[in-house]
């Protein structure tokens, strides 16, 4: 990784650092846990910031490895991670609980009071990553 490298690594660390802050209240704790818990269960995510529009000034984070993994929105009374590919992921503790009806697309949207299975959102993960570097893509 060159020296350059770092420091787009550390430009978009920050803009996420930023965006985690903004709500300032449960949905940044429950955020900067999510990204934690991301970060463990793949140490080889990319983390991105997209689409920046006049909604979301600072953007969104996402995570990708091979594709993307997964999307970070900070809703008015949720969090929601959105998977790209999540229509095709196993889930066999069924965090998946909105975007139900999509061919493609599965959410998770985490309410404040609502616990987070660590283990479980982790075997997510790990299947989106595993979907993105399979043989098999779609």
């Amino acid at each position: 990784m060159t020296e350059n490298d770092m420091s787009v690594d550390k430009a978009i660390s920050q803009q996420i650092d930023a965006i985690i802050k903004e709500p300032g209240d449960w949905r940044s704790d429950t955020l900067s846990r999510l990204r934690i818990l991301i970060r463990e269960a793949d140490p080889d995510v990319v983390e991105e910031v997209k689409w920046k529009k006049p909604s979301k000034l600072m953007g969104v984070p996402v995570w990708s490895h091979d594709g993307i993994l997964c999307i970070g929105v900070t809703l008015k009374n949720a969090l929601r991670l959105t998977f790209p590919k999540g229509a095709q992921m196993k889930d066999p503790k069924q965090l998946f609980n909105t975007r139900l009806d999509s061919n493609t697309v599965r959410a998770v949207d985490i309410q404040e009071d609502d616990p987070i299975d660590d283990d479980a959102l982790k075997a997510v993960i790990v299947e989106a990553v595993r979907l993105n570097t399979s043989k098999a893509r779609k």
